[in-house]
């Protein structure tokens, strides 16, 4: 496939230049684009006068696949209706929030500008929402922006379908950036400072970052357990491991950023948080005043917002769902450590605050 591609969703007069995606168009490998489940995917022609606003997909709960080179991709997409109001959620990747419950109405089209990481040779836009459309996509390399790679555990990570509502912060991030900026999140459930390395996940990041990248680092969840592979001491390993991700983003003349750890939600009789992460959040500050490097206190943030919201309130933060709330946790969930989606939309947001407080030039220049 070439290096633009652009789609005309729907029946009817395909715009010319663009290649016609129809409710039956099943992704192959030998084609390259394609729905992967387009059992509830149906498509209009509303015969009306104008390119790429006639016809449409409803792509309802299907994701759209297109084969790619692994790279930054800028993508342009049309949604709307020209006899009905229109609602659509759209996700990238695994589950990253691109825009959520967009809204047109009645003959109104809105056209969605982001850019999206892609690390596996294939972009994924999955779709949902009350009223779901895609009336056209155009899709080209982003080879000017700045990528913003992400280093973490489970409460950054990229939480996998099956596992929804469940979501890490840095899944949302995207959310929160115009197309100037690309999220690539290589964080990975259950790892600390420690293992991450010795897995060679920050090699793997070190191999593609670049002059005026961002590299965000928040470990020690895990950093805390005591098993050989993971465990770390806050003033001695902890900061000698931390150091080792400032110096390969220095190296290649990206920019590294520590964020302390965000809490968990244990609360005292008092009403008051409980700090679980203890010496790591005063280590990894010492290291950022050692080493001059930007700090984003997330752990100071989070506390806020918990201890503000309250012991019974800031569930609604985490997976704490009744038997038979959420289909994929049919039994129920009290989790005080991970995210619900509209919880990590909420963290996600105090790291933008940190962001916009401290100024970071250009990266608040990217931020919606």
């Amino acid at each position: 496939m070439g290096n633009e591609l652009k789609f005309d969703f729907g029946p009817g007069v395909v715009a010319e230049g663009y290649t016609q995606v129809l409710d039956s168009t099943v992704y192959t490998e030998e084609s390259g684009y394609g729905f992967l489940n387009p059992v509830n995917v149906y498509s209009r022609d509303r015969g009306v006068p104008g390119p790429l606003r006639r016809s449409f997909c409803i792509p309802a709960g299907a994701v759209f696949q297109v084969a790619v080179p692994s790279g930054n991709y800028r993508v342009e997409m049309t949604i709307g209706d020209q006899i009905i109001g229109t609602r659509t959620t759209l996700k990238a990747g695994e589950g990253r929030l691109i825009a959520k419950d967009l809204q047109t109405n009645e003959g109104e089209f809105a056209v969605l500008s982001f850019t999206v990481h892609v690390s596996d040779g294939k972009l994924r836009l999955a779709f949902s929402g009350a009223a779901p459309r895609v009336n056209a996509m155009h899709i080209a390399p982003a080879v000017q922006v700045s990528t913003l790679y992400l280093a973490g555990d489970s409460t950054v990570t990229d939480q996998p379908a099956d596992g929804y509502p469940y979501a890490g912060w840095g899944q949302m991030l995207p959310y929160y950036f115009k197309a100037d900026a690309a999220v690539a999140n290589y964080a990975v459930s259950g790892r600390s400072s420690k293992s991450f390395i010795h897995e060679g996940r920050l090699d793997v990041i070190a191999s593609q970052i670049r002059k005026g990248d961002y590299l965000f680092i928040q470990f020690g969840h895990n950093d805390q357990k005591m098993d050989e592979e993971r465990h770390t001491s806050p003033y001695t390993t902890y900061k000698e491991h931390l150091q080792k991700y400032i110096d390969a983003a220095r190296i290649r003349e990206a920019i590294p950023i520590l964020i302390t750890p965000v809490h968990r939600r244990f609360f005292d009789e008092d009403g008051s948080l409980r700090d679980t992460h203890g010496d790591y959040i005063t280590a990894m500050k010492e290291l950022a005043e050692e080493q001059q490097v930007i700090l984003l206190d997330l752990a100071a943030k989070s506390k806020v917002l918990y201890e503000q919201l309250g012991a019974e309130e800031s569930k609604s933060l985490f997976l704490w769902a009744w038997p038979g709330e959420f289909p994929n946790f049919p039994r129920g969930a009290e989790d005080n450590t991970h995210f619900q989606e509209l919880g990590a939309i909420q963290i996600a947001g105090l790291v933008v605050a940190c962001i916009r407080e401290q100024n970071i030039q250009p990266l608040a220049l990217y931020l919606r």
